[in-house]
């Protein structure tokens, strides 16, 4: 007769990695639903102002970002010192901004295109006469809802 062995107490089963590619999957496809890419790189400097009343913008799907500062130093020898604006990726005229603007809208799905907000991200150093002309630009194309990004704080520091 065949003699029969006895179970040892305390041995654990092996681990089944059969789950594991499951687990892996779904979570690199739980990251790539989340995860949120960069929309464009800045090219200018923006130091924004500090302001005490402020409110933050809840929907970021319907805003369309203008940013406006001096080029950074890889583009001070191309472009000089004085502000410019930036659109997406590209330095830009003021005479672009509705053709931007336009474009930018056309995107949209037709429900947020007339509730679409301008956000202007200014350097706190810039010129008021270009803003001036940003928003004469702005009203031609009938994109009157404008935006000012700041800092929440003081705003005599921006007299500094």
């Amino acid at each position: 007769m065949a003699k029969f062995a006895k179970k040892k107490d305390g041995d654990l089963p092996a681990v089944s990695t059969a789950s594991l590619p499951d687990i892996v999957f779904m979570l690199l496809f739980f990251f790539m639903t989340v995860t949120t890419m960069k929309d464009s790189s800045l090219l200018v400097q923006n130091t924004l102002p500090n302001a005490t009343e402020i409110k933050k913008l809840e929907k970021k799907d319907r805003v369309i970002y203008i940013y406006v500062g001096k080029p950074t130093r890889e583009y001070q020898s191309v472009y000089g010192t004085e502000p410019k604006i930036q659109l997406n990726d590209k330095f830009a005229s003021v005479e672009e901004i509705g053709s931007y603007i336009l474009a930018e809208r056309a995107k949209k799905p037709q429900e947020l295109q007339n509730v679409l907000t301008t956000a202007l991200k200014v350097d706190k150093n810039a010129n008021m006469g270009l803003i001036s002309d940003i928003k004469q630009e702005l009203r031609k194309v009938n994109a009157l809802k404008v935006n000012y990004t700041t800092y929440e704080g003081n705003a005599f520091n921006n007299l500094q």
